[in-house]
């Protein structure tokens, strides 16, 4: 069976059976894509489809496995540095909460601190009546 016979059967385009059939699934669309054109292909060429999709996922799984992430490169450890920025970072976003805070509970209205209105009763003229 050709190729031009299975991209007609399955309607899939020549060049995605040629990346299959080659094993480059870098040059694929999404992985589920990559599914549903191996299950098409294998019923087109009447093989298993099961086996087939057993392959592929063992075949995949080396390629899946990877390093886990971290913070800093092999080898490397954190420079004082780096610590430093991190400090003066939350220093600053404490500052800020701060201020935040302050400003959402500070008093409504026209309230004078106790200061400022002994200070503004003073200066109003006593009435003699």
């Amino acid at each position: 069976m050709s190729l031009e016979e299975v991209a007609r059967g399955t309607r899939i385009r020549i060049e995605t059976l040629e990346s299959l059939e080659s094993d480059r699934f870098e040059d694929l669309p999404a992985e589920v894509f990559v599914r549903g054109f191996l299950r098409a292909y294998a019923r087109a060429v009447s093989i298993s489809v099961d086996e087939t999709m057993a392959r592929y996922t063992l075949s995949r799984r080396a390629a899946w496995v990877v390093a886990p992430l971290t913070a800093t490169l092999p080898g490397r450890k954190p420079t004082r540095r780096s610590r430093l920025g991190v400090a003066i970072g939350f220093v600053a976003l404490l500052i800020l909460f701060t201020i935040a805070l302050s400003l959402a509970l500070m008093p409504r209205g026209r309230r004078l601190p106790s200061e400022l209105a002994c200070i503004e009763q003073r200066e109003q003229p006593v009435r003699i009546v």
